[in-house]
Protein backbone atom coordinates (compact mmCIF):
# COMPACT_ATOMS: atom_id res chain seq x y z
CA UNK A 1 0.00 0.00 0.00
CA UNK A 2 1.36 3.49 -0.83
CA UNK A 3 2.86 5.32 2.11
CA UNK A 4 0.79 8.49 1.76
CA UNK A 5 -2.91 9.02 1.02
CA UNK A 6 -3.43 12.38 -0.72
CA UNK A 7 -6.64 14.16 -1.71
CA UNK A 8 -6.09 15.48 -5.23
CA UNK A 9 -8.20 18.56 -6.06
CA UNK A 10 -7.29 19.88 -9.54
CA UNK A 11 -10.18 22.37 -9.72
CA UNK A 12 -10.88 24.63 -12.69
CA UNK A 13 -9.12 26.29 -15.62
CA UNK A 14 -5.40 25.64 -15.57
CA UNK A 15 -5.72 23.76 -12.29
CA UNK A 16 -5.74 20.34 -13.96
CA UNK A 17 -2.69 21.20 -16.07
CA UNK A 18 -0.49 22.44 -13.23
CA UNK A 19 -1.65 19.55 -11.04
CA UNK A 20 -0.57 17.12 -13.76
CA UNK A 21 2.81 18.85 -13.90
CA UNK A 22 3.18 18.57 -10.12
CA UNK A 23 2.32 14.85 -10.19
CA UNK A 24 4.93 14.23 -12.87
CA UNK A 25 7.64 15.74 -10.65
CA UNK A 26 6.43 14.02 -7.48
CA UNK A 27 6.58 10.65 -9.27
CA UNK A 28 10.04 11.40 -10.66
CA UNK A 29 11.32 12.30 -7.20
CA UNK A 30 10.01 9.01 -5.80
CA UNK A 31 7.13 10.27 -3.68
CA UNK A 32 5.17 7.17 -2.64
CA UNK A 33 1.50 8.15 -2.59
CA UNK A 34 -1.99 7.20 -3.68
CA UNK A 35 -3.98 10.15 -5.02
CA UNK A 36 -7.74 10.37 -4.56
CA UNK A 37 -9.58 12.73 -6.90
CA UNK A 38 -11.89 15.26 -5.26
CA UNK A 39 -14.62 17.34 -6.90
CA UNK A 40 -14.19 21.06 -6.32
CA UNK A 41 -14.72 24.30 -8.19
CA UNK A 42 -16.95 26.28 -10.47
CA UNK A 43 -18.53 23.36 -12.34
CA UNK A 44 -19.93 22.00 -9.08
CA UNK A 45 -21.22 25.40 -8.05
CA UNK A 46 -23.09 25.78 -11.34
CA UNK A 47 -24.50 22.24 -11.45
CA UNK A 48 -24.97 21.47 -7.75
CA UNK A 49 -24.95 24.84 -5.98
CA UNK A 50 -21.88 23.86 -3.95
CA UNK A 51 -18.28 24.43 -5.07
CA UNK A 52 -17.07 22.21 -2.21
CA UNK A 53 -19.45 19.24 -2.08
CA UNK A 54 -19.87 17.18 1.06
CA UNK A 55 -18.34 14.14 -0.66
CA UNK A 56 -15.11 16.14 -1.04
CA UNK A 57 -15.13 17.11 2.61
CA UNK A 58 -15.58 13.42 3.43
CA UNK A 59 -12.55 12.66 1.24
CA UNK A 60 -10.45 15.17 3.17
CA UNK A 61 -11.39 13.39 6.39
CA UNK A 62 -9.96 10.12 4.99
CA UNK A 63 -6.64 11.48 3.73
CA UNK A 64 -3.39 12.80 5.14
CA UNK A 65 -3.44 16.14 3.32
CA UNK A 66 -4.55 17.65 0.02
CA UNK A 67 -3.05 19.16 -3.10
CA UNK A 68 -5.23 21.89 -4.59
CA UNK A 69 -4.83 23.23 -8.14
CA UNK A 70 -6.90 26.34 -8.84
CA UNK A 71 -10.53 27.41 -8.83
CA UNK A 72 -12.61 30.11 -10.45
CA UNK A 73 -14.30 32.56 -8.08
CA UNK A 74 -16.71 35.32 -9.06
CA UNK A 75 -18.70 38.00 -7.20
CA UNK A 76 -21.88 36.76 -5.54
CA UNK A 77 -24.33 38.33 -8.00
CA UNK A 78 -22.52 36.94 -11.03
CA UNK A 79 -22.18 33.54 -9.39
CA UNK A 80 -25.91 33.42 -8.70
CA UNK A 81 -26.71 34.21 -12.35
CA UNK A 82 -24.60 31.28 -13.55
CA UNK A 83 -26.40 28.66 -11.47
CA UNK A 84 -28.26 25.97 -13.39
CA UNK A 85 -31.93 26.95 -13.98
CA UNK A 86 -33.22 24.38 -11.50
CA UNK A 87 -31.07 25.93 -8.76
CA UNK A 88 -32.11 29.52 -9.38
CA UNK A 89 -34.14 31.23 -6.66
CA UNK A 90 -33.08 28.92 -3.83
CA UNK A 91 -31.07 31.59 -2.03
CA UNK A 92 -27.75 29.84 -2.60
CA UNK A 93 -24.67 31.96 -1.91
CA UNK A 94 -21.27 31.28 -3.43
CA UNK A 95 -18.31 31.03 -1.06
CA UNK A 96 -14.74 30.30 -2.05
CA UNK A 97 -13.92 26.60 -1.50
CA UNK A 98 -10.40 27.31 -0.31
CA UNK A 99 -11.66 29.81 2.27
CA UNK A 100 -14.21 27.24 3.47
CA UNK A 101 -11.55 24.53 3.74
CA UNK A 102 -9.33 26.84 5.76
CA UNK A 103 -12.14 27.54 8.21
CA UNK A 104 -13.77 24.10 8.40
CA UNK A 105 -10.43 22.33 8.88
CA UNK A 106 -8.92 25.10 11.04
CA UNK A 107 -5.97 25.54 8.66
CA UNK A 108 -4.91 28.64 10.54
CA UNK A 109 -1.43 29.00 9.04
CA UNK A 110 -1.03 30.23 5.49
CA UNK A 111 2.70 29.91 4.92
CA UNK A 112 3.89 31.56 1.70
CA UNK A 113 7.60 31.35 0.88
CA UNK A 114 8.91 33.93 -1.59
CA UNK A 115 12.50 33.25 -2.63
CA UNK A 116 14.35 34.60 -5.66
CA UNK A 117 15.67 31.59 -7.58
CA UNK A 118 19.16 32.26 -8.98
CA UNK A 119 18.99 32.95 -12.70
CA UNK A 120 15.29 33.78 -12.82
CA UNK A 121 15.04 36.72 -15.26
CA UNK A 122 11.93 37.93 -13.44
CA UNK A 123 13.59 38.54 -10.08
CA UNK A 124 13.15 42.06 -8.78
CA UNK A 125 16.51 41.63 -7.06
CA UNK A 126 18.67 38.60 -6.40
CA UNK A 127 18.83 37.13 -2.91
CA UNK A 128 15.30 37.97 -1.75
CA UNK A 129 14.05 35.34 0.71
CA UNK A 130 10.88 36.25 2.60
CA UNK A 131 8.28 33.98 4.19
CA UNK A 132 4.81 35.39 4.89
CA UNK A 133 2.73 33.91 7.71
CA UNK A 134 -0.87 34.91 7.14
CA UNK A 135 -3.61 34.21 9.66
CA UNK A 136 -5.99 32.06 7.66
CA UNK A 137 -9.31 31.69 9.48
CA UNK A 138 -10.67 35.08 10.54
CA UNK A 139 -10.35 38.80 9.79
CA UNK A 140 -12.23 40.13 6.78
CA UNK A 141 -12.70 36.60 5.40
CA UNK A 142 -15.13 35.23 8.00
CA UNK A 143 -18.00 35.74 5.55
CA UNK A 144 -20.24 37.86 7.78
CA UNK A 145 -21.61 40.51 5.43
CA UNK A 146 -24.74 42.59 4.96
CA UNK A 147 -25.69 43.96 1.51
CA UNK A 148 -27.66 46.63 3.35
CA UNK A 149 -27.72 47.88 6.93
CA UNK A 150 -30.12 45.95 9.19
CA UNK A 151 -32.48 48.32 10.97
CA UNK A 152 -31.54 46.73 14.29
CA UNK A 153 -28.02 48.15 13.93
CA UNK A 154 -29.29 51.63 14.67
CA UNK A 155 -30.20 50.66 18.23
CA UNK A 156 -26.53 51.28 18.94
CA UNK A 157 -25.60 54.96 18.91
CA UNK A 158 -22.19 54.29 17.35
CA UNK A 159 -23.89 52.72 14.34
CA UNK A 160 -25.46 56.05 13.40
CA UNK A 161 -22.24 56.84 11.52
CA UNK A 162 -23.03 54.06 9.03
CA UNK A 163 -25.00 55.43 6.05
CA UNK A 164 -28.36 53.81 5.39
CA UNK A 165 -27.28 52.74 1.92
CA UNK A 166 -24.06 51.06 3.07
CA UNK A 167 -22.99 47.44 2.61
CA UNK A 168 -21.11 46.01 5.60
CA UNK A 169 -18.39 43.40 6.00
CA UNK A 170 -17.37 42.41 9.53
CA UNK A 171 -13.70 42.08 10.51
CA UNK A 172 -13.21 39.75 13.46
CA UNK A 173 -9.83 39.37 15.20
CA UNK A 174 -9.33 37.19 18.28
CA UNK A 175 -6.49 36.96 20.77
CA UNK A 176 -6.28 33.18 20.32
CA UNK A 177 -5.91 33.27 16.54
CA UNK A 178 -3.48 36.19 16.67
CA UNK A 179 -1.35 34.49 19.30
CA UNK A 180 -1.06 31.18 17.49
CA UNK A 181 -0.19 32.62 14.06
CA UNK A 182 2.54 34.81 15.57
CA UNK A 183 3.82 31.82 17.55
CA UNK A 184 3.90 29.76 14.34
CA UNK A 185 5.99 32.46 12.66
CA UNK A 186 8.48 32.58 15.53
CA UNK A 187 8.71 28.79 15.75
CA UNK A 188 9.45 28.67 12.00
CA UNK A 189 12.11 31.35 12.47
CA UNK A 190 13.71 29.44 15.34
CA UNK A 191 13.74 26.08 13.49
CA UNK A 192 15.15 27.57 10.32
CA UNK A 193 17.71 30.00 11.70
CA UNK A 194 15.79 33.08 10.60
CA UNK A 195 16.96 36.35 12.06
CA UNK A 196 13.86 38.54 12.25
CA UNK A 197 10.06 38.49 12.45
CA UNK A 198 8.04 41.55 11.40
CA UNK A 199 4.40 41.93 12.52
CA UNK A 200 2.35 43.96 10.03
CA UNK A 201 -0.79 45.82 11.13
CA UNK A 202 -2.74 49.09 10.90
CA UNK A 203 -3.25 49.69 14.61
CA UNK A 204 -3.07 53.47 14.25
CA UNK A 205 -6.46 53.37 12.47
CA UNK A 206 -7.95 49.93 13.17
CA UNK A 207 -7.33 50.39 16.86
CA UNK A 208 -9.51 47.60 18.22
CA UNK A 209 -8.74 44.75 15.81
CA UNK A 210 -5.17 45.51 14.77
CA UNK A 211 -4.51 46.76 18.28
CA UNK A 212 -5.39 43.30 19.63
CA UNK A 213 -3.22 41.59 17.01
CA UNK A 214 -0.27 43.86 17.83
CA UNK A 215 -0.63 43.24 21.57
CA UNK A 216 -0.51 39.49 21.02
CA UNK A 217 2.45 39.78 18.64
CA UNK A 218 4.41 41.78 21.20
CA UNK A 219 3.64 39.27 23.96
CA UNK A 220 4.72 36.30 21.84
CA UNK A 221 7.89 38.06 20.64
CA UNK A 222 9.06 38.39 24.25
CA UNK A 223 9.25 34.58 24.41
CA UNK A 224 11.85 34.51 21.61
CA UNK A 225 14.54 36.99 22.70
CA UNK A 226 17.11 35.54 20.29
CA UNK A 227 15.00 36.61 17.28
CA UNK A 228 14.78 40.25 16.27
CA UNK A 229 11.23 41.61 16.28
CA UNK A 230 9.81 44.72 14.68
CA UNK A 231 6.45 46.02 13.49
CA UNK A 232 5.22 48.02 10.52
CA UNK A 233 2.02 49.59 9.26
CA UNK A 234 0.79 47.71 6.21
CA UNK A 235 0.92 50.73 3.90
CA UNK A 236 4.51 51.53 4.87
CA UNK A 237 5.39 47.85 4.57
CA UNK A 238 4.42 47.83 0.90
CA UNK A 239 6.82 50.70 0.30
CA UNK A 240 9.68 49.22 2.33
CA UNK A 241 9.40 45.82 0.66
CA UNK A 242 10.00 47.48 -2.68
CA UNK A 243 12.75 49.74 -1.39
CA UNK A 244 14.66 47.33 0.87
CA UNK A 245 13.35 43.75 0.41
CA UNK A 246 16.51 42.26 1.91
CA UNK A 247 15.67 43.85 5.26
CA UNK A 248 12.81 41.39 5.77
CA UNK A 249 12.86 37.74 6.67
CA UNK A 250 9.61 36.43 8.22
CA UNK A 251 6.44 38.53 8.02
CA UNK A 252 3.36 37.73 10.12
CA UNK A 253 0.03 39.47 9.72
CA UNK A 254 -3.75 39.22 9.58
CA UNK A 255 -5.78 37.55 6.86
CA UNK A 256 -6.47 40.35 4.37
CA UNK A 257 -3.11 42.08 4.82
CA UNK A 258 -1.38 38.72 4.38
CA UNK A 259 -3.28 38.07 1.17
CA UNK A 260 -2.13 41.39 -0.25
CA UNK A 261 1.46 41.32 0.99
CA UNK A 262 2.11 37.76 -0.15
CA UNK A 263 1.20 38.69 -3.73
CA UNK A 264 3.48 41.71 -3.53
CA UNK A 265 6.28 39.46 -2.28
CA UNK A 266 5.51 36.95 -5.04
CA UNK A 267 6.10 39.63 -7.67
CA UNK A 268 9.48 40.38 -6.12
CA UNK A 269 10.57 36.84 -7.00
CA UNK A 270 9.01 36.36 -10.41
CA UNK A 271 5.25 36.63 -10.13
CA UNK A 272 2.42 34.18 -9.65
CA UNK A 273 4.18 31.45 -11.61
CA UNK A 274 6.46 31.09 -8.57
CA UNK A 275 3.93 31.70 -5.77
CA UNK A 276 2.78 28.81 -3.62
CA UNK A 277 1.55 28.17 -0.11
CA UNK A 278 0.68 25.67 2.56
CA UNK A 279 -2.59 26.03 4.44
CA UNK A 280 -1.63 24.23 7.62
CA UNK A 281 -3.47 23.20 10.76
CA UNK A 282 -2.69 20.91 13.66
CA UNK A 283 -3.93 17.76 11.88
CA UNK A 284 -4.38 18.55 8.19
CA UNK A 285 -2.95 20.73 5.45
CA UNK A 286 -3.81 21.84 1.90
CA UNK A 287 -1.03 22.86 -0.48
CA UNK A 288 -1.59 25.03 -3.53
CA UNK A 289 -0.13 27.35 -6.12
CA UNK A 290 -1.61 30.72 -5.23
CA UNK A 291 -2.47 31.83 -8.75
CA UNK A 292 -6.03 31.69 -10.00
CA UNK A 293 -7.60 29.40 -12.57
CA UNK A 294 -6.63 31.67 -15.53
CA UNK A 295 -9.44 30.33 -17.76
CA UNK A 296 -8.14 32.10 -20.86
CA UNK A 297 -5.06 29.86 -20.73
CA UNK A 298 -6.89 26.63 -19.95
CA UNK A 299 -6.01 23.86 -22.37
CA UNK A 300 -3.16 25.79 -24.00
CA UNK A 301 -0.34 23.96 -22.17
CA UNK A 302 1.25 27.37 -21.70
CA UNK A 303 1.40 28.47 -18.08
CA UNK A 304 4.34 28.19 -15.71
CA UNK A 305 3.91 25.11 -13.44
CA UNK A 306 6.72 25.96 -11.02
CA UNK A 307 4.35 27.31 -8.35
CA UNK A 308 2.41 24.04 -8.37
CA UNK A 309 5.61 21.99 -8.34
CA UNK A 310 6.97 23.92 -5.35
CA UNK A 311 3.61 23.49 -3.58
CA UNK A 312 3.93 19.74 -4.17
CA UNK A 313 7.46 19.81 -2.73
CA UNK A 314 6.15 21.62 0.35
CA UNK A 315 3.48 18.92 0.70
CA UNK A 316 6.13 16.21 0.53
CA UNK A 317 8.10 17.91 3.29
CA UNK A 318 5.03 18.30 5.50
CA UNK A 319 4.35 14.56 5.21
CA UNK A 320 7.86 13.83 6.42
CA UNK A 321 9.62 13.36 3.06
CA UNK A 322 12.23 16.05 3.58
CA UNK A 323 14.73 14.51 1.16
CA UNK A 324 12.16 14.49 -1.64
CA UNK A 325 11.23 18.08 -0.86
CA UNK A 326 14.89 19.08 -1.06
CA UNK A 327 15.42 17.12 -4.29
CA UNK A 328 12.50 18.89 -5.99
CA UNK A 329 13.79 22.28 -4.86
CA UNK A 330 17.24 21.49 -6.21
CA UNK A 331 15.72 20.36 -9.51
CA UNK A 332 13.66 23.54 -9.88
CA UNK A 333 16.66 25.71 -9.04
CA UNK A 334 18.90 23.93 -11.54
CA UNK A 335 16.39 24.17 -14.41
CA UNK A 336 15.78 27.87 -13.71
CA UNK A 337 19.51 28.56 -13.35
CA UNK A 338 20.39 26.92 -16.69
CA UNK A 339 17.63 28.83 -18.48
CA UNK A 340 17.27 26.32 -21.31
CA UNK A 341 13.57 25.77 -20.58
CA UNK A 342 11.45 28.86 -19.94
CA UNK A 343 7.71 29.40 -20.13
CA UNK A 344 6.18 32.50 -21.72
CA UNK A 345 6.18 34.54 -18.49
CA UNK A 346 9.95 34.03 -18.25
CA UNK A 347 10.45 35.21 -21.82
CA UNK A 348 10.59 31.74 -23.36
CA UNK A 349 8.35 29.51 -25.44
CA UNK A 350 8.44 26.23 -23.49
CA UNK A 351 5.13 24.62 -22.60
CA UNK A 352 3.78 23.72 -19.18
CA UNK A 353 4.71 20.07 -19.63
CA UNK A 354 8.12 20.81 -21.13
CA UNK A 355 8.99 22.73 -17.98
CA UNK A 356 7.60 19.93 -15.81
CA UNK A 357 9.49 17.28 -17.77
CA UNK A 358 12.76 19.20 -17.45
CA UNK A 359 12.31 19.49 -13.67
CA UNK A 360 11.24 15.83 -13.42
CA UNK A 361 14.34 14.71 -15.32
CA UNK A 362 16.56 16.77 -13.03
CA UNK A 363 14.77 15.35 -9.97
CA UNK A 364 15.40 11.79 -11.19
CA UNK A 365 19.10 12.53 -11.51
CA UNK A 366 19.12 14.12 -8.08
CA UNK A 367 17.49 11.13 -6.38
CA UNK A 368 19.24 8.36 -8.33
Amino acid sequence: MPKHQIAWLPGDGIGAEVAQAARLVLDAAGYDAEYHHGDIGWHFWVTEGDALPQRTLDLLARTECAFFGAITSKPAAEAARELAPELQGRGLTYRSPIVRMRQLLDLYICQRPCRALPGNPLNYREGIDVVVFRENTEGMYIGVEFPSVPESFYAEKAMSRIPRDAAISIRSITARASNRIVKAAFEFARRNGRRKVTAVHKANVLRATCGLFLEQATEVAALYPEIEFDTANVDAMCMWLLKNPHNYDVIVTTNLFGDILSDLCAQLVGGMGFAYSGNIGEKYAVFEPTHGSAPRYAGLNKVNPIAAILAAAMMAGWTGEKEIEAAIHRAVEEVVRRGEVRTYDMGGSSTTMQMAEAIAAQARRGTA
